[in-house]
């Protein structure tokens, strides 16, 4: 049974555990549900230009993102956004929404689930066991209801992925 107290965290730069990103790249825990008391999960995750997961919601958790490094593309409803580095996203839970990194090298990304997301740390633990070249589209078609994820359209079309 998972810690229910809080505790104090300090994680440093390239601390954490670190799974495969289903957009490409890596994906390092910074804070687990179980360190947290259930108030939020936090990660640091890497995205391959042009990479983005599908079109999707979460049913029980807030998402925010904070943009590190890059540029992307993001969808929030039927409404198209632009987010450079510093940019910060607030995705409350029911929202449609998808991202793409439309630059032209990997983007760096700070995600935080509020409360804290046991299914999505698990979808990406168990999305790191499949083959890298269907790791995207499989993740998301077999794990994502079991982290009360709901698929509702397909990734944003590739983009120019230039600077």
């Amino acid at each position: 049974m998972a810690d229910q107290h809080a505790r104090p965290i300090v994680i440093g730069a390239g601390e954490g555990q670190t799974v495969a990103n289903p957009a490409g790249g890596g994906l390092t825990y910074k804070a687990r549900s179980s360190q947290t008391g259930g108030a939020l999960t936090v990660w640091e995750s890497t995205a391959a230009p042009g990479e983005g997961p599908p079109l999707h919601l979460h049913v029980n958790e807030d998402e925010l993102m904070y943009v590190l490094e890059g540029r992307l593309r993001f969808r929030l409803n039927e409404t198209d956004h632009s987010a450079s580095a510093g940019s910060f996203v607030f995705i409350p839970r029911g929202v449609p929404h998808t991202w793409q990194n439309a630059g032209d090298r990997h983007a760096r990304i700070l995600f935080v689930f509020a409360p804290a997301s046991p299914g999505m740390e698990r979808f990406f633990e168990r999305s790191a066991q499949l083959p890298e070249d269907t790791r995207m589209a499989e993740a998301f078609k077999t794990l994502a209801s079991d982290a009360g994820m709901e698929v509702v359209g397909p990734p944003l079309e590739r983009s120019d992925t230039g600077s």
